[in-house]
């Protein structure tokens, strides 16, 4: 698993081992910057349920300013601070205004000084059904200030969200059992 594009490219990512995590692959990771374009420029972000963090860590590559990644996992959030310190060196700059929270994502005080323009959300597939409403209900507190925030959401093929307040804009990936990303605005 590597960074697929921007000033980092072609960096390693160290992933926790066993199955704690599973990271979004390259090719779906290269279709959503692809799409999201030059909304990642300058942008902040915040990656939940964040894994090996090559959400947030392939946006710092691709011109993002800062983020927060939110990992529960002791391993994987000691993961993300390694794979930041890679990613830092290769851009050469401090990442100070970027920051691991090792916590639940669904437990989260959603305060931020920052409001991210960008959120990342990919959580294990068999708890979508159960907390997606929960978590696009505080993302649209969090982010009621915010002019034009977008979700990117990665789910199974054969899921569909309809979150109150939010409308899909596009989604990528098809398939029953096959990762798709669908990304998200304020309804309008």
């Amino acid at each position: 698993m590597r960074i697929t594009g921007g000033q980092a490219r072609g960096i390693t990512l160290v992933t926790p081992k066993g199955d704690t995590t599973r990271p979004a692959t390259d090719g779906m990771r290269e279709a959503v910057f692809s799409s999201l374009g030059s909304r990642v420029d300058d942008a902040n972000f915040l990656d939940l349920f964040a894994g090996s963090g090559a959400y947030g860590l392939e946006a710092l590559s691709r011109g993002a300013s800062s983020g927060t990644w939110v990992e529960r996992n002791d391993r994987a959030a000691g993961c993300i601070k390694k794979n930041i310190a890679a990613v830092a060196k290769s851009l050469r700059r401090e990442l100070t205004d970027s920051n691991v929270v090792t916590a639940d994502a669904l437990t989260l005080p959603w305060g931020k000084s920052v409001l991210p323009d960008l959120v990342f959300i990919d959580p294990p597939y068999e708890i979508i059904p159960e907390v997606s409403g929960r978590l696009f209900s505080g993302l649209a507190e969090l982010l009621a200030l915010h002019a034009d925030p977008w979700i990117v959401f990665e789910m199974p093929g054969e899921i569909e969200l309809a979150p109150e307040g939010w409308e899909l804009v596009k989604r990528l990936g098809k398939g029953a059992r096959q990762p798709s990303v669908g990304f998200f605005r304020r309804a309008t």
